[in-house]
């Protein structure tokens, strides 16, 4: 498929019938691509999120290591090419090693797999200033050409937002279904409503939302304190057909695991399940 006969730009690329598309013409094809030929993973999930700043991936993090727990084979794509927090919080600084077959995941101590642009950097906190086809396409090289090796789970730790990276993911790699991660703010409806019509555009299913920063428990008294508002994410979940799947509070120490590099420790209930294993 030459470049000027792409549906890359197309939001429904993924199985395309749009006249209007001049890459698809109705020809109804598909940009999934291969992973590397020594990856062998068996479902892929995506973490997304329509805004910034409610812990995306936090969730990413806790849901891998919930799947760890269980004795999966488990792997983190960080997608935040601009935001990258999975190395730190695993307590991964070295940059990642590779050979003529291509670069190879790094592993945490517990054999967890990642593989995020800041380990591929001499300075992880020098600034990702690439334009967005770039962004795009390192992702896209972080399916293809990245060694994962046999994976039960590899979750997608996806940046904020429906723009050119989720897009991209959505059309390249063959996600199994999404999570929606949100808060309990008055812009949930509407930030939830976008990220699961971008899902329904690419034909991935939503397995369910999770509200993060639900509420915090008060030390001495065990009351529930709503420090971001009441939660109005049932009444969204129910307008959109879909499931609830966590309500997680906010726990200082589990915070201070991800500062200190060792989420690995971290461990939250109730995301124990919700995959269904």
């Amino acid at each position: 498929m030459s470049d000027n006969n792409s549906c890359e730009g197309c939001a429904n690329a993924s199985g395309c019938d749009s006249s209007g598309c001049e890459g698809c013409s109705g020809s109804q094809q598909s940009l999934i691509e291969s992973p590397h030929q020594l990856s062998n993973i068996k479902k892929v999930i995506a973490v997304v999120s329509g805004k910034g700043g409610v812990g995306k991936s936090f969730v990413t993090a806790a849901l891998a290591n919930q799947m760890r727990l269980k004795k999966k084979q488990v792997g983190i794509l960080d997608a935040d090419i601009t935001g990258p927090s999975i190395p730190k919080m695993f307590g991964l600084h070295d940059v990642a090693k590779g050979n003529e077959l291509g670069v190879f995941a790094t592993e945490t101590a517990e054999g967890m797999k990642v593989m995020s642009v800041n380990l591929l950097m001499e300075d992880e906190t020098a600034p990702v200033v690439w334009r967005g086809p770039i962004i795009a396409g390192t992702v896209k090289q972080f399916w293809t050409d990245v060694i994962w090796g046999d994976l039960d789970y590899l979750f997608v730790d996806m940046p904020p937002g429906t723009g050119d990276v989720p897009l991209t993911v959505f059309q390249s790699i063959p996600v199994d279904g999404i999570i929606v991660v949100t808060s309990p703010q008055e812009l949930v409806s509407m930030i939830v409503k976008k990220a699961c019509r971008m899902a329904e555009m690419m034909n991935i299913p939503v397995i369910g939302l999770v509200e993060n920063f639900s509420y915090m428990e008060c030390p001495d008294c065990k009351k529930k304190i709503s420090v971001f508002g009441e939660s109005k994410i049932e009444e969204v979940a129910k307008e959109m057909s879909l499931k609830v799947l966590a309500k997680l509070p906010i726990i200082p120490t589990l915070a201070k695991l991800a500062d200190e590099g060792e989420f690995a420790k971290a461990k939250i209930d109730e995301l124990a399940d919700i995959l269904g294993e």
